[in-house]
């Protein structure tokens, strides 16, 4: 067998393998398409939630660990 014939069957099994390849980016791209799209509608699902529970669009002036909040509340 010659070093020409060893250098083509290495192209064809390199080009097997990057077709393979090919084929699982195709597939991995397809999913991300699908979760994004997921992530969308469940970001506008909780974005109307938000705005049913508060239709001004004005979410207050939170703090974490706010003693006066906790106290209005009656936590402390």
């Amino acid at each position: 067998m010659s070093v020409r014939n060893l250098v083509e069957i290495y192209q064809f099994i390199w080009m097997v393998e990057s077709h393979g390849q090919q084929r699982l980016a195709w597939h991995d791209a397809a999913d991300a398409r699908v979760a994004r799209a997921r992530a969308e509608e469940r970001a506008e699902a909780q974005l109307q939630a938000m705005l049913i529970a508060n239709p001004s669009g004005a979410l207050g002036h939170a703090a974490i660990d706010d003693e006066e909040a906790l106290r209005k509340a009656g936590l402390l």
